[in-house]
């Protein structure tokens, strides 16, 4: 499709507006005493001066004439035109370390994805510098410590002691893979998975003390009809990223670079050329039954454990994928709207359950029914005979839809 086809909507609902939404009117008002002041923000992400309330129409007109010069110029117009020379020079003007010379030297990479054989199928997520490889570990044990149903004591535990031996692993090993001292692929050996499982007490709970990173990130997946499946996820990394708008374009600038250090010495050191670590990990299944599942959420460190909640709950225990994705959820440590490092659990669960966990170890904190902190959870799963099912999460402004 031309370009202006693909630009089409987008330019159409930048120029005309759109409804604002929940999440948006409380987190603009949340943020705005951190963020009136960076440059851009209050032109161009608040409404007359204040945080735009829920229902009213948010237009971004700069930006609606950002997209058509793309649609006209084409796509590296944003890196090598116009449009990145104007960036650069804005960037620079705001005291930002990114220069014309750094947009001019982007590439686009296309990767091969990780995957891992399960006993329902093939998943496959990103490679380092994401975490998609935690996800898959994840599974990986979870699959080794034969838990026979959801939603008990054992079902929650393994998953929660699971997710702790993948993120070990993570934080040790992964940053940009031209960095690392492993092979992904090896983290996902049978022999890696078994010897991480074999560390997991079916009874106690491993002390937790990591420390993670807020964040905001959207995810979506589509399936057409043919059965090509696309899950796709991005994010600001912060609620509204660094907050900088810039007034030429109308492009707000995310903060990924957060997730590096100064240290030199530090395993996710500053260093020109490099990528940061971080958290967006969309997922994609093809099952041995016929099914393909795409499936994510946002939610920083919550991702991997939503993931791993709803495949389980949905291809392992044949849940249907609304059920899955509505289902009570827990978090370990701390994520998007949280500073503890606590298991938090929704309330939603038997309050036998919660108190099994603490009996074992876990430092449980109860919270709301339905959390954002949880993440907003999506998939979508293609059966053998075309059927689609779809599930979206109540905790978010999301929504599944077919054609």
């Amino acid at each position: 499709m031309p370009l202006s086809r693909l630009f089409e909507a987008a330019i159409a609902h930048a120029r005309q507006g759109v409804p604002v939404t929940r999440g948006q009117a409380a987190l603009t008002a949340a943020k705005l005493g951190e963020l009136a002041d960076v440059p851009g923000f209050a032109g161009h992400l608040l409404s007359e001066g204040a945080a735009p309330q829920q229902g009213e129409t948010f237009r971004q007109p700069t930006l609606a004439s950002t997209f058509e010069r793309l649609a006209h110029a084409g796509l590296g117009d944003f890196y090598r035109g116009e449009l990145g020379t104007a960036m650069g020079e804005e960037l620079e003007r705001f005291g930002s370390p990114l220069r014309r010379a750094d947009l001019a030297g982007y590439a686009p990479q296309a990767v091969t994805p990780l995957s891992l054989s399960l006993k329902q199928g093939q998943v496959w997520n990103l490679p380092p510098p994401t975490q998609g490889v935690s996800s898959l570990m994840i599974l990986g044990l979870f699959e080794r410590l034969k838990i026979a149903e959801a939603e008990g004591f054992d079902y929650v535990h393994a998953l929660v002691e699971s997710t702790k031996q993948a993120f070990l692993v993570r934080d040790r090993h992964v940053t940009d893979p031209r960095w690392m001292d492993v092979d992904p692929l090896d983290l996902l050996a049978d022999a890696t998975l078994d010897r991480l499982a074999a560390r997991i007490d079916p009874a106690r709970a491993l002390a937790w003390p990591h420390v993670g990173e807020p964040g905001d990130t959207i995810w979506m997946g589509c399936i057409d009809g043919e059965g090509r499946a696309v899950s796709f996820i991005q994010s600001t990394f912060w609620e509204f990223g660094s907050g900088v708008v810039l007034p030429s374009t109308g492009v707000l600038w995310q903060n990924r670079g957060i997730g590096f250090s100064l240290d030199p010495q530090a395993r996710q050191a500053l260093v020109p050329g490099r990528k940061p670590f971080h958290t967006l990990n969309p997922a994609l299944a093809r099952l041995n039954d016929g099914r393909t599942m795409v499936y994510g959420t946002m939610g920083g460190e919550g991702q991997p454990q939503t993931q791993s909640a709803v495949f389980t709950r949905h291809v392992v225990y044949g849940q249907p994928l609304q059920q899955a994705v509505d289902a009570p959820r827990w978090l370990l440590g701390r994520t998007w709207g949280e500073g503890t490092t606590s298991l938090k659990l929704e309330s939603r669960f038997d309050p036998t359950l919660i108190a099994a966990l603490r009996q074992a170890g876990h430092q449980v904190d109860v919270i709301d029914a339905y959390s954002d902190t949880m993440g907003h959870a999506g998939g979508i799963t293609r059966h053998a005979d075309g059927r689609l099912e779809g599930g979206a999460d109540p905790r978010s402004d999301g929504s599944v839809e077919g054609d």
